[in-house]
């Protein structure tokens, strides 16, 4: 594009404008853990903000202010829609039989294979650690089952029968 056809204005306002973050429709259900890690988040971005905010004339601190801001509005959002579950809670009220939010479960594939996961809050899912949200296929699949049950983890590669072997409350 020529820039005999750009204002001046929307080269200085060009990437200040970024689409919100999109929030769950899901009930905002976190453990103790998730809440804090909430908090820390938003402490964090609450720094960034105030440090690219003192640099004004610093066309990417600008942009980069657009998106911290965004995502302040985001985890606010997140914190105060938050029900925080206690898994103690959970624990005492099924005897560590019945598999609900917060839980570590233990499950055996059909292939033998052992997986540990625990069922956590949607802000607070992280595969690599481990913790699936308690909205994902995974996490619809063992809720509510109880030990030694089988289940069917509906999957695009290939549904897949899982058996519980272990369930825990921290």
């Amino acid at each position: 594009m020529s820039r005999g056809f750009v204002k001046e204005d929307d080269l200085e306002h060009a990437g200040t404008d970024v689409p919100e973050r999109p929030v769950s429709l899901h009930a905002n259900y976190v453990t103790t853990n998730g809440y804090r890690q909430l908090e820390m988040l938003a402490e964090t971005l609450e720094k960034q903000r105030v440090d690219l905010s003192n640099k004004k004339d610093d066309q990417t601190a600008m942009q980069q202010l657009a998106v911290v801001n965004r995502d302040l509005r985001y985890v606010a959002a997140r914190l105060e829609s938050a029900l925080i579950i206690q898994t103690n809670d959970a624990r005492s009220n099924t005897d560590n039989q019945t598999v609900l939010f917060g839980a570590t479960v233990t499950v055996e594939d059909e292939a033998g294979d052992s997986h540990t996961y625990t069922i956590v809050g949607e802000d607070e899912a992280n595969i690599k650690a481990n913790k699936i949200s308690y909205t994902s296929p995974l996490g619809q699949a063992l809720i509510g089952h109880k030990l030694d049950e089988s289940v069917i983890w509906l999957r695009p590669a290939g549904n897949q029968e899982l058996t519980i072997t272990a369930i825990r409350y921290i």
